[in-house]
């Protein structure tokens, strides 16, 4: 889920815990945790309702100062779905990125993606997929994709991979690499 900045400090004080979105059908699921730019929210609740019927008190609860807000965010949708959600914790993964290994984290790290780029049905494309990054921070996925002759969205599964371990951040647009991804690309050039 996407928030605006705005509402970020409140996602993490718990001061917003519902949000109306103007889906055609739900984008989340009850009982799931989302990494957001806010933090982790884990969704208390998804259900269908009549703009008409939510309440003022739920109109400060998604962050709005009136009904007129909500409205104009949602484009004067009639049905929408309410969302109740909870700030559970930080992204994990943000200190993660910062983390620059030692020598025997960094021979881990790059232990799984050899392992990786070992099982990988179209062969090898960690390091080509991290030297590309290296090289164009903040390039569309579409035309990192192309450049290395590959998909899109396989492309960004990758690319999601390779954030799980710490490696990569996303930016408004396109990547970079983090300093932990740094320290293993040079790493892995030196061997």
């Amino acid at each position: 889920m996407l928030f605006a900045k705005r509402f970020w400090p409140g996602l993490r004080d718990g001061s917003i815990t519902v949000t109306f979105r103007s889906w055609d059908r739900p984008r989340v699921i009850a009982g799931r945790r989302y990494r957001t730019a806010a933090g982790v929210l884990e969704v208390d609740g998804v259900d269908r309702v009549a703009s008409a019927s939510i309440t003022e008190a739920e109109i400060r609860r998604a962050g709005y100062e009136d009904r007129a807000a909500l409205m104009r965010a949602l484009r004067g949708a009639e049905a929408v779905w309410r969302v109740t959600l909870h700030h559970v914790g930080e992204d994990g993964r943000v200190a993660l990125r910062a983390a620059v290994p030692e020598a025997d984290e960094l021979a881990e790290l790059i232990g799984t993606l050899d392992g990786i780029d070992a099982r990988a049905r179209g062969g090898p494309w960690t390091a080509a997929t991290l030297t590309a990054i290296a090289e164009n921070p903040g390039v569309l996925a579409a035309d990192l994709a192309a450049g290395l002759g590959r998909e899109k969205l396989p492309f960004k599964r990758d690319v999601r991979r390779l954030k799980e371990l710490g490696l990569t951040e996303s930016l408004p647009v396109g990547y970079r690499l983090s300093p932990r991804g740094e320290a293993v690309l040079a790493a892995r050039a030196r061997r």
